[in-house]
């Protein structure tokens, strides 16, 4: 079980998607002009109380496409595109502290928009960012929806594992995979672990094979040589973690042991409410949509902000 959570983690890194299909900024109303910045875009759509949405790894924004169509007419939705990502361009070079300097770009974001504390979901790469920047400015956001995410990839099989015990395999994983794309029948057995649906297969592997194998590569590396589980302490908002479970049974993963790497990994964030998908795989959001958003829209009713 342990194993095929540490591949699933490290599929979703490798995973690369196809850029969506967007209006030219000649043509696009003026509040959803994507605004750039050196590690992402932001494209805002809707009013209302401001709602970042942060996607996973090699995932451009649109893969919150239906989540933006369902909240647009209650919430201000902030939808960020990192570089690099599902046909976006790649800085270069590739920043050395590639999620670090991509965490505090999102803070300044925040802060220059005047945002109120958003609400922020995130999906893995995405959700792991959310409780960065939580636990480095703890007043900045308001509550965190984390999807499928944990604030130590490294840790799933030894808790006992260090951000420096992790450093030899995590550099020897950025190697490999600097290297270049892999072909697309590949791309697409290694997504099928993730997500059910055929065209969301092909969907999510064209975002991959447009993805900078470079940037994939240094953000998988930040991830799994960065240990948050100490740091989250400081996180006082309320915090959803959406978790799943099911593409592992046949690993020998039950809900129950997996639902035990979540407790552990959350240990120091008590508030935190853990719900398990049923059905989904890592992209629950495409394979459990009923369950996804009954659990986002109970929470996004829920009351907000902590206070600064």
């Amino acid at each position: 079980m342990f194993t095929s959570l540490l591949a699933r983690c490290a599929v979703a890194t490798t995973l690369l998607l196809t850029a969506p299909t967007v209006l030219s900024a000649a043509t696009r109303p003026a509040s959803e002009r994507p605004a750039a910045h050196p590690s992402f875009t932001v494209k805002v759509v809707g009013k209302g109380r401001p709602v970042l949405l942060i996607p996973g790894l090699t995932c451009p924004g649109a893969v919150w496409d239906e989540t933006v169509a369902r909240y647009q007419g209650q919430y201000q939705c902030h939808v960020v595109s990192l570089a690099g990502f599902g046909g976006l361009a790649a800085q270069q070079p590739v920043p050395a502290h590639l999620l670090q300097d991509t965490r505090d770009q999102l803070l300044a974001y925040v802060k220059a928009q005047r945002l109120n504390q958003p609400i922020v979901i995130g999906h893995s790469l995405g959700g792991f960012l959310a409780l960065w920047m939580s636990a480095t400015d703890p007043t900045a956001l308001g509550p965190l929806e984390i999807v499928d995410s944990l604030p130590f990839l490294s840790a799933i099989q030894n808790p006992a594992t260090t951000a420096e015990s992790a450093r030899p395999m995590a550099e020897q994983m950025r190697q490999q995979m600097s290297k270049g794309r892999m072909p697309m029948a590949a791309e697409r057995r290694m997504v099928a672990s993730m997500v059910t649906d055929t065209a969301r297969i092909t969907q999510v592997s064209r975002w991959g094979l447009a993805s900078d194998p470079a940037t994939v590569a240094q953000a998988m590396y930040d991830m799994n040589t960065t240990d948050l589980r100490a740091d989250i302490t400081r996180i006082k908002q309320p915090v959803l973690v959406l978790g799943t479970w099911a593409a592992y049974q046949q690993f020998g993963a039950t809900k129950e042991s997996t639902r035990a790497v979540f407790t552990q990994q959350y240990a120091q964030l008590p508030q935190a409410r853990i719900e398990l998908s049923e059905a989904g795989r890592h992209f629950v959001m495409y394979d459990d949509p009923t369950w996804f958003f009954s659990q986002t829209d109970a929470f996004l009713k829920q009351q907000p902000l902590a206070k600064k």
